[in-house]
């Protein structure tokens, strides 16, 4: 139970990362806005690309057995 959460917390990290670096990509390259895209790219990477990738990844981390780990081996 540990070890699955401990996976899922180092998926979710990197997750967060992943997705927060995309998002604030993502945002520069389409975001009309230009008054205060230099504001609104980081905020939405912060809070909306970066925790919901984090969410999906910690998910993932924790359901997901490694190899070797349990299973049927040939």
């Amino acid at each position: 139970m540990l070890r699955r959460f401990g996976r899922g917390l180092l998926w979710g990290t990197g997750g967060y990362l992943i997705g927060a670096l995309a998002t604030y990509a993502l945002i520069m390259l389409v975001s009309s806005n230009t008054h205060d895209r230099d504001v609104e790219a980081p905020m939405t990477a912060a809070f909306l690309g970066g925790p919901v990738v984090a969410l999906v990844a910690f998910i993932a981390g924790a359901v997901r057995r490694p190899r070797g780990e349990g299973g049927v081996t040939v």
